[in-house]
C-alpha cells in the first residue's frame, strides 16, 4: 500500500531563517501540497549551546507570514510528538543502546585531550586524524575491552560518547531524486557520535530516529547534508527500518549575486537587500537583521521569488500564485546547480503584484505610513493616489516617496529642473495661466485638460513650453504622473497656491 506523503521542516533555533533554509520549509511544503500529503514543523534543539531565545516563535511567524500552513507539528500538535528534539532526550537514549547492542554503535571514552593528541600526531605526519575502522583499534572505547571493564567505566560515571561503527570498505549506490544516483565508500567516512556526553543526542540519530517514529516518507533538505546521507542510510539499515525509509532530495545552493558562493547575511548586508524572511533582533548583541517583511515585500511575492531559485515548471511562465506552485511542484524539476540569488528580480516580483493590488488595499498600506510620519489624508484621496503610482513603484514605500508632493507643497525647488523648465518666459507664461486656472470650479481631468489644452492651441505655444514650468511649480521638479492628474487630486486652492509661490519664488 502506498504511504501517504508526510514530510518535514526541521530547523535548528539558533537565529533568524535564512533564505536558503526557507526555501527548504517552502519547497516542503509545496511538495506535500502537490501529493495531498503533510506538512509537519519540528525543531531540531539537540545542540543546547547554540539555542537563541525567541528563535522558535520567529521561525512560526515567518512561516505563518508566507501562508506555509503546519498540519502537525510544534504551535499545532499532533500523535507523534513531542515536536520538539529537546523533550525527546530519554527516546534518543534507548535507540543509541540498541545499536550498541546489535553491533552497530560503540561507547568511545577518549577524552578531549586524548583526541587533540591523536590530531596533532597526524599533523605531524602530513595526515587527517579520523575516528575510523583504522584508528579506532589503538583508542579507548568499547571494541578495544573486556565487557567488565566497560561496564565498570560506565558504572563510574566515566564520560563517554556512542559512535557509529562505520562498516569497512563498502561501496554505497544511494539514490538521490535530485541528483540520480550517488556513490560513497565506507571507509572513506569516519565513526560519527551518535549520542553525545551531556546526554543529547547528535543530529545524525536524532533525525532519522524522529523521522521514522513520525512516519516521514520524504527528506528535502539542503545540499549540505548530502555527505551525510550514508551514515543515515546505514542507520535505517541497522535499525532495521529499510523497508520504511524514506526518499531523500538534496537542494542545491543559492548563490551570491556576484560569483559562486553561498549567499550568506554578510552579502546582504554589503548590498544592501535582506536575506531573512523577517526582521530579527539577536538578544544578546540586540543586532538587528533585517527582513523581507518589513522591508516591503509581499508575502506572495517573497514566495514567488523564492520558489523559482533553483525550480521551475519547464515554461517561461514567472508569476505563480500559491495555489498554482503547488499544482505544478515537482522534485524532479529542481536544479542541481546552485541558483544566483538577484536582488534586482526580487523587486521585479514585488513589483508584479504590487501593481495587482487593488488601490483600497495599498491605501491602507499608504495610509499606516503617511500616518507615522504625521500626515493625516482621506481615503478616497489616497486610493486615487496610489492607482496614479503604483505602476512606477516596487514597494508601497516607494509610492509614499515619490507622492508626498500630493500632500506637501515643494518647499524648495529641484536646481536641476527649475533651471532647465523655469526660463524668463515662463514668468508671463504661468500668471496667464494662474488667470485661467482662477476660473476654473470644475477641476476634474477631463474638464483642465480642456480648458488648458484649447488656450495653448490658441495661443500656438506647444504643451512642453507650459506644462513642465507648471510642473516645477506644483510639484518641485520634473516627475509625476500627469499634471491634470495631480491638480485633480490637490484641488483648486492647494494648486493655486503653489503657483502663486513659484511665481513670488522662481
Amino acid at each position: 500500500m502506498e504511504r501517504k506523503v508526510r514530510v518535514r521542516f526541521a530547523p535548528s533555533p539558533t537565529g533568524a531563517l535564512h533564505l536558503g533554509e526557507f526555501r527548504t520549509a517552502l519547497f516542503n511544503y509545496l511538495f506535500a501540497r502537490h501529493n495531498g500529503g503533510d506538512f509537519l514543523l519540528r525543531i531540531e534543539d539537540t545542540d543546547q549551546t547554540r539555542y537563541v531565545p525567541g528563535a522558535e516563535e520567529y521561525i512560526i511567524k515567518s512561516l505563518e507570514w508566507c501562508g506555509l500552513k503546519i498540519d502537525e507539528g510544534v504551535s499545532v500538535g499532533g500523535e507523534y510528538g513531542p515536536y520538539r528534539q529537546s523533550e525527546r532526550k530519554a527516546l534518543y537514549k534507548q535507540y543509541a543502546l540498541q545499536l550498541v547492542e546489535s553491533g552497530n554503535a560503540y561507547y568511545s571514552f577518549d577524552t578531549p585531550e586524548e583526541l587533540e593528541a591523536c590530531r596533532k600526531a597526524c599533523e605531524t605526519k602530513g595526515e587527517t586524524f579520523i575516528y575510523n575502522s583504522q584508528s579506532r583499534k589503538n583508542l579507548r572505547n568499547s571494541l578495544n575491552m573486556e565487557t567488565g571493564e566497560v561496564q565498570k567505566l560506565l558504572e563510574s560515571g566515566m564520560p563517554y560518547v556512542i559512535r557509529f561503527k562505520m562498516p569497512d570498505h563498502e561501496e554505497l549506490h544511494l539514490k538521490d531524486i535530485i541528483r540520480g544516483e550517488v556513490k560513497f565508500n565506507t571507509s572513506l567516512l569516519d565513526d560519527k557520535v551518535l549520542f553525545k556526553s551531556d546526554g543529547m543526542p547528535t543530529y545524525h540519530l536524532a533525525n532519522v530516529v524522529d523521522d521514522y517514529l513520525m512516519k516521514i516518507t520524504h527528506v528535502i533538505r539542503g545540499e549540505e547534508w548530502l555527505p551525510s546521507l550514508p551514515l543515515h542510510v546505514l542507520l535505517y539499515r541497522s535499525f532495521g527500518w529499510e523497508n520504511v525509509m524514506p526518499e531523500f532530495a538534496h537542494l542545491p545552493l543559492i548563490l551570491k549575486p556576484v560569483g559562486n558562493g553561498k549567499l550568506s547575511q554578510r552579502d546582504g548586508n554589503k548590498m544592501g537587500f535582506p536575506v531573512f524572511p523577517m526582521q530579527f533582533t539577536d538578544p544578546e548583541t540586540g543586532e538587528i537583521w533585517h527582513g523581507y517583511k518589513e522591508d516591503g515585500y509581499f508575502p506572495e511575492a517573497f514566495i514567488n521569488m523564492l520558489a523559482l531559485l533553483g525550480w521551475n515548471d519547464g515554461t517561461d511562465q514567472e508569476i505563480f500564485s500559491m495555489e498554482e506552485l503547488c499544482q505544478a511542484f515537482s522534485l524532479e524539476r529542481v536544479h542541481k546547480a546552485g541558483s544566483r540569488f538577484d536582488p534586482e528580480k526580487a523587486k521585479w516580483f514585488n513589483h508584479k503584484y504590487l501593481i495587482t493590488k487593488s488601490d483600497s488595499e495599498l491605501a491602507g498600506i499608504l495610509n499606516e505610513i503617511l500616518q507615522n510620519h504625521g500626515i493625516q489624508a482621506e481615503q478616497p484621496k489616497i486610493e486615487r493616489i496610489c492607482g496614479l503610482m503604483k505602476e512606477r513603484a516596487n514597494f508601497v514605500t516607494d509610492i509614499y516617496n515619490d507622492s508626498l508632493f500630493f500632500f506637501k507643497a515643494p518647499e524648495s525647488y529641484n536646481e536641476k529642473d527649475a533651471k532647465k523648465y523655469w526660463k524668463e518666459e515662463s514668468v508671463p507664461l504661468m500668471q496667464e495661466l494662474y488667470a485661467i486656472l482662477e476660473k476654473i470650479d470644475d477641476y476634474s481631468f477631463s474638464n483642465t485638460e480642456k480648458i488648458i489644452s484649447e488656450w495653448i492651441t490658441s495661443r500656438e505655444l506647444g504643451f512642453g513650453k507650459v506644462m513642465n514650468p507648471f510642473r516645477v511649480a506644483i510639484v518641485g521638479a520634473a516627475k509625476g504622473p500627469h499634471m491634470f492628474d495631480i491638480i485633480e487630486v490637490i484641488g483648486k486652492e492647494e494648486t493655486l497656491r503653489r503657483l502663486k509661490k513659484a511665481l513670488e519664488t522662481l
